[in-house]
């Protein structure tokens, strides 16, 4: 076995988790997921079926992953956040032919005690604050916060707020990594440090 696996935890027949991965107490993980390497799964983590989870993501204690999310790579989901995937639930109505897709595009963080509505897009390097609501997509780099979520800035990769208006022209560096960031109306395109150098030659 390639990965770590605590003795309480469950993996089912049929799991793939890649190399380097750590599977913490008390997790279970179904027989269709498929996880990358280098994966963190936090204490009373619950994996479904139909769930795909790149490389290098971060799922701290107390998540479910249910059927039709998949996480891309180096996802960051924070404790008890929330996922779901039927719209309009109901015990008495079975609704398994209806689950909506969710995609977290590679680098989001998703905050404490956040709740995804299903069926959305969170997009690249995207944050969302503790304890938002996402009820509709989300755009790359994109700051989050109230009930509902609402995008109130926007997000380095290193993880710290650009000084950027929300929408119009304008851009700026990141003082950790040289990156450039340029607004274009409501997109934000991201240049590496060469990038950047080189415009400047």
């Amino acid at each position: 076995m390639s990965y770590y696996k605590h003795p309480s935890a469950i993996v089912d027949d049929g799991a793939q988790i890649g190399e380097g991965s750590r599977v913490w107490h008390f997790v279970h993980v179904c027989g269709g997921a498929q996880i990358g390497k280098g994966v963190s799964l936090g204490q009373n983590v619950f994996v479904g079926n139909k769930v795909v989870i790149g490389d290098a993501c971060k799922i701290q204690n107390n998540v479910s992953v249910y059927d039709n999310v998949t996480l891309e790579d180096g996802v960051f989901c924070g404790p008890s956040m929330v996922f779901t995937n039927v719209y309009n639930p109901r015990s008495l109505i079975e609704r398994k032919d209806e689950y909506r897709d969710t995609l977290v595009i590679k680098g989001a963080t998703l905050g404490p005690n956040c709740f995804i509505v299903c069926g959305f897009t969170i997009g690249e390097f995207d944050f969302v604050g503790a304890g938002e609501v996402v009820n509709k997509d989300v755009p790359a780099y994109a700051l989050m916060v109230g009930v509902p979520a609402k995008q109130i800035g926007w997000m380095s990769e290193f993880g710290e707020q650009l000084d950027l208006p929300l929408e119009g022209e304008g851009e700026a560096i990141c003082t950790h990594t040289g990156a450039r960031y340029v607004l274009n109306g409501k997109k934000i395109t991201k240049y590496n440090q060469e990038e950047t150098n080189d415009s400047l030659c």
